[in-house]
């Protein structure tokens, strides 16, 4: 098992979270492990990160369990119209393009978690 989907797994276990992989991205505290992430998303991460943290913590959009990017683009702007969010329309594809890979990610933990036969958050 390689050392990315050992961590994935155990957060998920032990926190009964979805996680994401691909470059052993693990959330930690109110957001993810930065140099975890492929460079071209570092970006977008800080982005999310910067703007949406203003309001709530980053684990109420990392841990929703969104997965459609149609919902994603709904509730960013939703976000987005929030007067101390900061959010401009620039930073919202910023944002999405995050937001979905990291849906991505947590959908291909998922299915890993399934095909070892270890519980997803569905299962707990």
């Amino acid at each position: 098992m390689s050392r990315l989907l050992s961590r994935i797994l155990l957060l998920a276990a032990g926190l009964g979270l979805s996680s994401c992989s691909g470059g052993s991205v693990v959330v930690r505290g109110e957001g993810l492990d930065v140099s975890a992430l492929p460079a071209d998303i570092r970006t977008d991460y800080g982005v999310f990160a910067q703007r949406c943290s203003k309001c709530h913590s980053l684990t109420r959009a990392l841990n929703s369990g969104i997965s459609d990017d149609h919902y994603w683009a709904l509730y960013v702007e939703r976000m987005r119209r929030q007067p101390a969010s900061g959010i401009t329309t620039d930073d919202v594809p910023v944002v999405l393009r995050f937001l979905h890979y990291y849906s991505v990610e947590v959908e291909r933990a998922r299915e890993r978690a399934k095909t070892a036969g270890l519980p997803t958050r569905g299962d707990l």
